[in-house]
């Protein structure tokens, strides 16, 4: 039984308060209506985009769990973080990050994912790459989804290495391990 458009959009913004991780084509399925009634809907009830609306969760959850850097400085969307331990992030590529001649994504894109990824999981007000070792496996093309994922690897007290694998479609795309200076009060005595 098909619910009236008033219940629908009622139902509709619950679900997604419940959910706001909900893709158009499940809320179609469950409304028993088209993703083109449930975009309506949305706009209707100014309920943003999937996108958008992983953006804002990540930003209001990860926000005061990120020390080494702004949320905003970092590329991608964080959507997972342990500090210390692991994040994930996730980067839709567009138009303004391939080469216009094949369409595949430019490298530097796919570094500064992992890199930034492996900044903001260092527990620490700063973190600098010292080094990094990196390995691009397969192009990516535009509209697809990179997936990156930082893991500690080895910790001390000035030093944290984190490996970082990037992933479309599970298939692995950039791998790199980034050498990470830590602690603000270090690099002071150091001069770095």
């Amino acid at each position: 039984m098909k619910l009236s458009k008033k219940d629908r959009q009622t139902a509709l913004q619950k679900t997604i308060e419940d959910n706001p991780f909900v893709t158009d084509d499940d809320l179609a399925k469950r409304f028993n209506v088209s993703v083109q009634t449930i975009r309506l809907d949305r706009m209707e009830l100014s309920i943003p985009e999937l996108r958008e609306r992983i953006k804002s969760v990540a930003e209001q959850t990860f926000e005061d769990e990120v020390r080494s850097l702004p949320i905003d400085e970092v590329i991608g969307e964080i959507i997972d973080i342990e500090l210390d331990n692991s994040a994930i992030s996730i980067f839709d590529v567009k138009q303004e990050h391939v080469f216009q001649r094949n369409r595949i994504m430019r490298g530097h894109h796919l570094f500064a994912q992992a890199n930034s990824l492996a900044v903001a999981v260092i527990n620490d007000e700063l973190a600098l790459t010292a080094s990094a070792s990196i390995t691009f496996s397969k192009p990516v093309q535009l509209g697809e989804r990179v997936i990156a994922k930082a893991k500690v690897s080895n910790r001390d007290d000035y030093r944290t290495t984190v490996e970082v694998n990037s992933y479309v479609d599970q298939a692995l795309v950039f791998k790199g391990s980034f050498d990470m200076y830590r602690s603000t009060e270090q690099l002071k005595e150091e001069n770095i």
